[in-house]
């Protein structure tokens, strides 16, 4: 028969005066990328320019909604082109 599996680790001996570093190495942090006030405008703009386009599109979808409940089509509407010459 084979014998069992040592599966107990060893113990530590945290009285014993040794000091222990640690093994594991580790990155230095990454660089903090440095974010001139250019770049913080440029952003606030594009961010301006979204939240303008988001508000639009969803007041644009409120009204088809309400049209549509109301029984009203744009294909009701005819316009007359008259040609001067």
């Amino acid at each position: 028969m084979a014998r069992p599996f040592q599966f107990r680790k060893q113990t530590v001996d945290m009285a014993a005066p040794v000091v222990r570093v640690s093994r594991i190495r580790r990155d230095p942090p990454p660089k903090v990328k440095e974010v001139t006030a250019a770049e913080i405008k440029e952003r606030e703009a594009w961010i301006t320019v979204v939240g303008i386009g988001t508000f639009a599109l969803a007041l644009f979808v409120v009204l088809m909604g309400i049209s549509n409940v109301a029984g009203w089509s744009p294909s009701q509407i005819t316009i007359h082109v008259e040609q001067k010459g």
